[in-house]
């Protein structure tokens, strides 16, 4: 475990963070009792926690929340989902690490062209790793995760510039072989995934859906939630006015953007 967690502060340092200007770096942290509390965290002393767990059917793996108590943001790397996937563990840790850096809330897009439609926007995760998940390279002999570069969010195709750090032919808002990228619809009002009609990005995507953990996952449950929360203010706004004194009025000046104004009985405006 420390000699896989000193490559990824390597490769965060030396190579996330030149081109990125953010960074961060990783300490491995035991549990403060016999067993890990991930309801309470209460060995936590950092600004996000990664979880290395067996397996995605694990009883630890039923504690994990969007945000545990503490609003700590958090990733996971399941060893038997690495192993089904034919993939490092210290990889799909990178891999982790990376996006936890570069959004730890899980909730930054970038407005991009529709991939399955060019014509029109969307917008799309901004995740570091998705899109080039089958591509890794070494740091002293530990396998790390390649990643996406600021061009790659830029719809030019920039010459002599690299969309990832290992110089693939990655083009922007694209994917390479194996990968996959998720976006937001406004048009469908829902997320989506792109694929390039590759079935083992499909399978990829599906394994870990089926574990109903990851970044995708969360999206997905953020979004479900933000339609409830926004139905249940539809539904207080077509309600009754909340001024209920007899001596307040609550009348609508601009029906079409819902502006309001009150005024005592007889007064006029």
């Amino acid at each position: 475990m420390h000699r896989v967690v000193r490559a990824i502060n390597r490769q965060i340092a030396e190579d996330f963070e030149p081109y990125w200007a953010f960074g961060g770096r990783l300490r491995v942290e035991g549990p403060a009792g016999p067993k890990a509390d991930l309801q309470q965290l209460k060995e936590m002393r950092g600004d996000a926690i990664i979880y290395v767990l067996d397996s995605a059917a694990s009883d630890d793996a039923l504690g994990f929340h969007d945000l545990n108590p503490s609003g700590v943001p958090y990733g996971f790397v399941f060893l038997d989902l690495c192993k089904m996937l034919g993939d490092d563990w210290s990889t799909t840790l990178s891999h982790e690490a990376l996006e936890l850096i570069g959004d730890p809330q899980c909730n930054l897009l970038v407005q991009g062209p529709n991939p399955e439609a060019s014509d029109r926007i969307v917008y799309h995760f901004f995740e570091m790793c998705d899109a080039v998940q089958c591509q890794n390279y070494e740091i002293d002999g530990v396998s790390v995760s390649n990643f996406v570069l600021p061009h790659y969010f830029t719809e030019g195709e920039e010459v002599g510039a690299r969309n990832d750090f290992c110089g693939t032919a990655l083009r922007s808002f694209c994917v390479n072989p194996g990968g996959y990228i998720g976006y937001f619809d406004p048009v469908k009002g829902e997320n989506s995934q792109f694929f390039a009609k590759d079935a083992y990005a499909q399978r990829r995507f599906d394994l870990k859906m089926e574990a109903r953990r990851g970044r995708t996952f969360l999206r997905n449950e953020q979004l479900s939630a933000a339609a409830k929360n926004r139905s249940a203010r539809c539904r207080a706004d077509a309600g009754e006015p909340f001024v209920r004194s007899h001596a307040w009025r609550l009348e609508s000046v601009r029906y079409e953007h819902r502006w309001y104004r009150s005024a005592a009985p007889g007064h006029q405006f």
